[in-house]
């Protein structure tokens, strides 16, 4: 089992930035990448960065440019730098991640990112 607990979500004004945080914790010698998903009312959720323990990173073409994903594999957490927040990027982002051998996919509980003047 392996738990994820994010942090750092709010209220910004468009132009500005937030940073998300993700702490794991359990069985974390099962896992590799980590990552961030985000869901709009109404809309599906969708992929926003995903980070590997080597420091691989892949983006949403929506977020690239703006969005830097990194991870502190020390401390078994991973970070969501986002700059130049739109009004579009309103959601609820869920920390993410899977096991390796299963692919059994844990979530976190998601947090609150509002981009509203």
């Amino acid at each position: 089992q392996v738990q994820l607990v994010e942090s750092g979500g709010g209220l910004v004004q468009p132009g500005g930035s937030l940073r998300l945080s993700c702490a794991a914790s359990g069985s974390i010698f099962s896992i590799n990448a980590m990552g961030w998903y985000r869901q709009a009312p109404g809309k599906q959720r969708e992929l926003v960065a995903t980070i590997t323990k080597g420091g691989f990173t892949n983006y949403a073409d929506s977020v690239k440019g703006r969005f830097t994903i990194s991870r502190d594999n020390a401390k078994n957490t991973v970070y969501l730098q986002m700059n130049s927040l739109k009004p579009e990027d309103t959601a609820v982002y869920y920390c993410y991640t899977r096991e390796v051998v299963s692919e059994y996919a844990y979530w976190g509980q998601g947090t609150q990112v509002t981009v509203s003047s």
